[in-house]
This record gives C-alpha cells, structure tokens and sequence, in this order.
C-alpha cells in the first residue's frame, strides 16, 4: 500500500528536510541493484550546519543523538529523491555507519548513534533494524559533531 511510511512520519510529526547537495565531487545515492549506498549525511538544520564541536568537549552525548537524529532525516531525505518520493519502496535499512568528532577520552560513540537508529526503528519498524559501526574521528566537515551513512534495500 503506496504511502505508508509517509503516514508513519506524519504520525510521528516528521517533516523530512530538503536533501542536501554534495559537498564535494560524489553523488548523494548509488544504487547497484537493490543496494542503495547513501553518502554520509551531516546535521543540517535550517540551512545551515548545526551541532559544531566535539562530543566529550563542547557537547554530550544527548547533543549527539540528535545530531546523528538529523543525519538520519538527511539519509531518508536523500532516499526519497533517489526513489521519486516512494519511500514505500525502502525494504530493509541494511547498514549504518556513524562518524562521531569526539575527544580521545570519549567512549559512548554507540549512545551518539542510537539517535539515528532509534529514528529508523520507530519509522521503519523491523524493518529499520541495522547492522552498525560507531566510530571516533578527530573532526568532521563543516565542523559537525556527527556524519551518518547508509545502506538501504530497495525494490
């Protein structure tokens, strides 16, 4: 039935932000057969990049869930283009992979990304349930505190 995870983001009270150009000399999505690859989305919150710093420095880890919250409104956003708008056709969320900018001492690189995968399971449903990796990096573009990439299955 066409529409139903767009009733489920209604639900929830989600609008999806406008996909964000590349940054740089790549393309937001790759489909090889029903694989989606899905560039590394950054918080973009009104325009404008948001959550700037460090996790364990100038922000915590609620601060980094939310980033990486956004991210994952950035990767439907960019699936939606890519599929025409029929989110219907996302079958499965394969993988995600979060890059966290963070202190060295910092270690709740995996609560940082929940924010993400908390979001794909309440709209995807079992569907959203991923495989993972959450890993540190000394800095982000932009200055962000949190990139996210996906790997979608798709019809």
């Amino acid at each position: 039935m066409a529409g139903n995870i767009n009733a489920r983001l209604t639900e929830l009270g989600i609008q999806l932000p406008p996909a964000n150009p590349p940054a740089g000399n790549y393309v937001p999505t790759v489909q090889i057969g029903n694989l989606m690859f899905i560039s590394g989305q950054v918080p973009i919150v009104d325009g404008a990049p948001a959550f700037i710093g460090r996790l364990g420095e100038a922000l915590g880890v609620e601060d980094g869930a939310a980033a990486s919250r956004a991210c994952a409104l950035a990767l439907i956003s960019q699936a939606k283009v890519a599929l025409d708008g029929d989110l219907d056709r996302i079958e499965r969320v394969v993988k995600l992979t979060g890059f966290v900018a963070a202190t060295p001492e910092f270690t709740n690189h995996p609560q940082v990304v929940n924010g993400a995968s908390d979001l794909l399971v309440d709209i995807f449903g079992d569907a959203g349930l991923h495989a993972r990796a959450a890993v540190g990096m000394a800095s982000l573009p932009l200055g962000v505190a949190v990139e996210v990439e996906a790997i979608l299955q798709v019809l």
